[in-house]
């Protein structure tokens, strides 16, 4: 089967390079799936650069995020069936590890979406909502389902009326606006580009600020909430924004720590956050304990509120490192996939 490797002890984004690999054969329990979309994730950047805390030293097929056709089955199973629309969770029992064994990240450690096949135990797979593509869906497991965790499954769930402040607009961010404004939120979002604040606006962002104007962003969103702040925001940058992520959150609100996009100027000051009685919440994609329920809810939500994910660009398999590079350039709104 055709696939993309990383090596390890390559350069950066030219370490992905086409490969040959034997087609898997699904053991018992299991189910291959002929993948059909891929989606890249910050973290994939982070692994090709090596700047990611776990590094292979092997090479591995890269991205957590896929979505395809189940094309056989192994035996005993029973949630699926040849011809099936199929999406995977962003950790996975490992495919020569009984079903009880620990769940570990795609595409490191273990291989990835970017391949024509892969087996997946059947339990580290969900059905395709029916109004999405293939592209669409790859890019549920790690985006959408981190956004879906941080408003919904960390602390106290966003209720309809509060306020919800997404900083950026990558691709959690992105599902975090669609998912609050499906909740009922006010929603508050950032960007460097008015081009990207004004389709922001297109898909419901109530409040708009360009942070390169204004790098006291905080400050406007206090404004524009009677000094209060917001219920609930979605921190992609890290410490290089999180101080002032302390000063937006409302009284008793919280913040849901995702990402790492920022260097940090200084150590965040958390004594607002404290003043503020404010919830700081560490997230790792979606619920550590029950991974496929919460998976499966927000998939009931994108078909209930026909949420349509947003992707700005997808790639051919052989374009791979452009898609990387693309997708560090930051020029993309929403995600960047792969067709393959």
């Amino acid at each position: 089967m055709d696939a993309i490797e990383l090596d390890p002890t390559g350069d950066a984004f030219d370490a992905l390079e086409p490969t040959e690999r034997p087609r898997p054969a699904p053991g018992p329990g299991q189910v291959r799936v002929r993948l059909r979309a891929a989606s890249i994730n910050y973290r994939d950047l982070s692994i090709a650069w090596g700047t990611y805390p776990a590094q292979q030293d092997a090479p591995v097929i890269p991205l957590s995020d896929g979505a395809g056709v189940v094309d056989a089955v192994g035996e005993g199973v029973t949630r699926f069936e040849e011809g099936d629309r199929v999406v995977n969770t962003f950790s996975q029992v490992p495919p020569d590890a009984p079903p009880s064994a620990p769940r570990q990240a795609l595409g490191a450690p273990l291989d990835g979406t970017l391949s024509e096949f892969q087996v997946f135990h059947e339990s580290g797979l969900l059905p395709v909502p029916d109004s999405l593509s293939f592209e669409e869906a790859a890019t549920l497991p790690c985006a959408a389902h981190t956004a879906w965790h941080a408003l919904f499954g960390a602390g106290t769930p966003v209720q309809p009326g509060q306020t919800v402040l997404m900083l950026g607009t990558g691709g959690v961010s992105i599902f975090a606006l669609q998912f609050a404004k499906a909740a009922g939120a006010r929603t508050f979002i950032t960007s460097s580009s008015d081009d990207k604040l004004e389709r922001a606006r297109a898909l419901g962002a109530d409040e708009t600020i360009n942070y390169e104007r204004t790098p006291d962003w905080h400050e406007p969103v206090l404004e524009r909430t009677d000094g209060e702040g917001v219920d609930c925001v979605v921190e992609v940058g890290g410490t290089g924004t999180l101080g002032r992520s302390f000063q937006a959150v409302a009284p008793e609100g919280k913040i849901g720590l995702i990402g790492v996009l920022t260097d940090a100027d200084e150590n965040p000051n958390p004594q607002m956050l404290m003043q503020r009685r404010g919830h700081l919440h560490g997230i790792y994609v979606g619920s550590i304990d029950h991974p496929r329920d919460s998976f499966a809810a927000m998939n009931a939500a994108i078909q209930t509120n026909d949420i349509r994910p947003v992707v700005d660009r997808t790639f051919p398999m052989e374009e791979a490192q452009e898609a990387y590079q693309y997708q560090a350039d930051q020029a993309h709104f929403g995600k960047v996939v792969i067709s393959i």
